[in-house]
């Protein structure tokens, strides 16, 4: 077991995937030894972004805060709090802040098998 306090972990960033914008990230799951998978919480600050990218991995981007609006293979939806984008393997997805305050998010994701 790890715990992990977001104080500990937190950064000030540019967001992933083309650095548009700032991003206050908490890199919660970097501080698990043998971890599977990915969890972060992350605020996109406003106008910031997280740029298009093809995902590997099923991913999911839930909205603790604010709106936002995710890309997946050109579609667009809105998101606001407590709604959540399932996103597939192969998809080319982004995500986006809008509005008047920061866009708080929780993104998780597997990570590649593990060689032991």
């Amino acid at each position: 077991m790890v715990i992990v306090d977001e104080n500990d972990v937190v950064i000030d960033q540019p967001p992933p995937h083309g650095a548009i914008g700032m991003s206050t990230a908490y890199r919660i799951s970097d501080v698990a030894p043998k971890r599977n998978m990915e969890f972060r919480k992350r605020s996109l600050h406003v106008g910031a972004q997280i740029g298009e990218h093809i995902i590997s991995h099923d991913e999911v981007y839930y909205v603790v805060s604010g709106n936002g609006v995710v890309i997946s293979d050109g579609e667009e939806a809105a998101l606001s709090e407590g709604m959540a984008a399932y996103l597939y393997t192969g998809a080319n997805v982004g995500i986006r802040q809008v509005g008047d305050e920061p866009l708080m998010l929780i993104i998780s994701y597997p990570l590649a098998a593990r060689k032991e």
